[in-house]
């Protein structure tokens, strides 16, 4: 197979793998974020401690994560039909790609906020701060580019996940590697199709790892005044306080 020949299929390839990485990277971060931040509220010590809840959800994270992709894309079809209308094709792989990724999220998102600093929950607490003002001003916040790195993870496991879900028809560069590569012995397009995943994955993850250590850097710059947002969301002087705080202290007379 020549250049000129192996270039559309290459091109359409890429462009269903972006398709369906996409799509199913923003429904992953969409659910799997919140849910990674329920399991650290709802266990022992959280804020919302509770034990039977984290439990509950920490089984259904984990027997989703240990099912091999391939099962789980097969076990999924009657709902993905449901869904989508169709088990083939990019729109097809999603469903599968999301929910497998999900889980995998999930847990990422709790490693990461589990490394904030319980110093800064409880000083938001101390001055008056819900649990949602914890969650959006400290939590996610502080864990921003240790969230950055696991998107990025999640990214570059999805595009392995896509490659496999190229066996049951779904398009993208794993279809083009077995159907092409290995069913018909093209052998020089299956290892060009593994350099442009090789090149893909290694430009996702500088991308990555290059956001991160820029929040990571902006962090430390600004570690100082981090807590100068818990005035607007501290608990209201009262009046008489308000008058007091605000009322200079009276010079003493030798």
């Amino acid at each position: 197979m020549t250049w000129s020949e192996m270039w559309p299929l290459l091109e359409q390839a890429c462009w269903d793998t972006f398709y369906m990485v996409g799509w199913s990277t923003v429904i992953a971060v969409v659910a799997g974020l919140p849910l990674g931040i329920v399991l650290v509220l709802t266990d022992k010590g959280g804020l919302l401690g509770n034990a039977f809840a984290n439990k509950v959800i920490g089984q259904i994270v984990n027997v989703t994560r240990s099912m091999p992709f391939i099962i789980l894309m097969v076990a999924l079809m009657p709902f993905t039909k449901a869904v989508t209308g169709t088990t083939i094709g990019r729109e097809g792989a999603i469903v599968p790609l999301a929910i497998g990724a999900i889980p995998f999220f999930a847990r990422l998102v709790e490693t990461s906020v589990r490394e904030v600093d319980h110093g800064l929950v409880e000083a938001v607490q101390s001055m008056g701060g819900s649990i949602w003002t914890v969650v959006r001003k400290v939590l996610v916040p502080e864990s921003l580019p240790s969230l950055i790195s696991s998107a990025t993870t999640t990214v570059v496991a999805l595009i392995g996940y896509s490659a496999m879900a190229g066996t049951v028809g779904a398009g993208g560069l794993g279809d083009v590697a077995i159907r092409y590569g290995y069913q018909r012995f093209e052998t020089e397009l299956m290892w060009v199709t593994v350099a442009v995943l090789a090149v893909v994955i290694s430009v996702i993850q500088f991308a990555g790892d290059f956001a991160a250590r820029g929040l990571h850097r902006r962090g430390r710059g600004g570690s100082a005044p981090r807590l100068r947002f818990l005035r607007a969301d501290a608990v209201p002087l009262s009046p008489t306080a308000a008058t007091a705080e605000a009322a200079p202290e009276p010079v003493k007379t030798p």
